[in-house]
């Protein structure tokens, strides 16, 4: 009696749940033969299921055993979800790392796919070429993007976002030492101030015998005679990049790409002003919360401040 009704009970229990794969097969019996063990004896579980003995005590030994990386699973998850997914797998693999959590970067990358964390694509930039207008800088930088000490070299660059049919432009000057956004300027518009005064908040930052190469594109707020004044009545060299080849100022190119995929693609703002605010936080999180594998894992901030303290 109780063979038959054990026999009942597993064909509806693995009608229901068993699937087809063959091992996803045994181990979903195993579990309905550990839910039914207390009501019918093993040997009659086992027939019913026509599940073998040795194969059904191999599920219960693989279910005794602790998940593979539980704990840096659940971490990766949350160093993922603090920094709003905007972590791959190489920053998330230095953040353990600080933390003393020794994993190999593949194994992150690993353990990210078990998870489905993926980052987002970046996406394409501002033009701001109008043509030959003004006068056109050599390109001094050529490349180069290395730099020994803070405020050496600099770039620039103008990127446009949308919201609800409005237009919004950022123009920041990032330092190629650290690669720290030094000054930035964000307007509805792309007229000229909107580079002259990120220029004025650059300059107030530099010491009395600094004098950066700033580098950029052909764009006509850099080849406009205010703007390149400014620059020459500063000591400032000014470096442009070939027409038309965007990899000459591919450290601007990347941050873009990098702010876009990380706080503007798939974000909803309500009108342009709420997108302005939040360029500036994400700027500030960028220099002061953000590492970055080329800074040994340390934010730009804290890189910079630590060559100022070497010094």
């Amino acid at each position: 009696m109780e063979r038959r009704g054990c026999l009942l009970t597993c064909r509806k229990c693995c009608t229901k749940k068993v699937g087809t794969n063959k091992t996803t097969a045994s181990k979903e019996k195993t579990l309905i033969i550990l839910a039914l063990r207390n009501q019918y004896r093993l040997k009659h579980l086992l027939h019913a299921t026509k599940l073998a003995k040795s194969v059904f005590y191999y599920h219960v030994s693989v279910l005794k055993k602790p998940i593979a990386y539980e704990k840096e699973l659940t971490r990766i998850e949350t160093i993922y979800h603090e920094q709003k997914g905007r972590y791959g797998y190489r920053r998330i693999h230095l953040t353990l790392k600080n933390e003393g959590i020794m994993l190999n970067h593949k194994t992150v990358q690993r353990l990210m796919g078990q998870l489905n964390l993926k980052s987002t694509v970046r996406p394409k930039k501002y033009r701001s070429y109008r043509g030959d207008v003004g006068k056109a800088a050599p390109n001094y930088l050529k490349r180069n993007f290395k730099a020994t000490k803070p405020n050496e070299k600099w770039v620039t660059d103008i990127t446009e976002f949308k919201v609800n049919e409005q237009k919004v432009y950022l123009s920041p000057i990032i330092d190629l030492y650290n690669q720290e956004v030094v000054a930035y300027k964000v307007a509805k518009n792309a007229r000229l101030t909107l580079v002259t005064e990120m220029l004025k908040k650059g300059l107030s930052r530099l010491g009395e015998a600094q004098k950066p190469l700033l580098h950029s594109d052909q764009g006509w707020q850099y080849r406009h005679k205010h703007y390149q004044r400014q620059l020459t009545d500063s000591g400032i060299k000014q470096s442009m990049s070939r027409k038309g080849n965007c990899l000459d100022n591919a450290v601007a190119e990347n941050f873009f790409g990098l702010l876009k995929s990380e706080m503007y693609h798939g974000y909803h703002f309500r009108d342009a002003d709420e997108l302005i605010d939040k360029i500036g936080e994400y700027i500030e999180y960028y220099n002061t919360k953000r590492i970055k594998a080329k800074l040994k894992g340390l934010t730009p901030i804290e890189y910079r401040n630590q060559a100022l303290q070497a010094a």
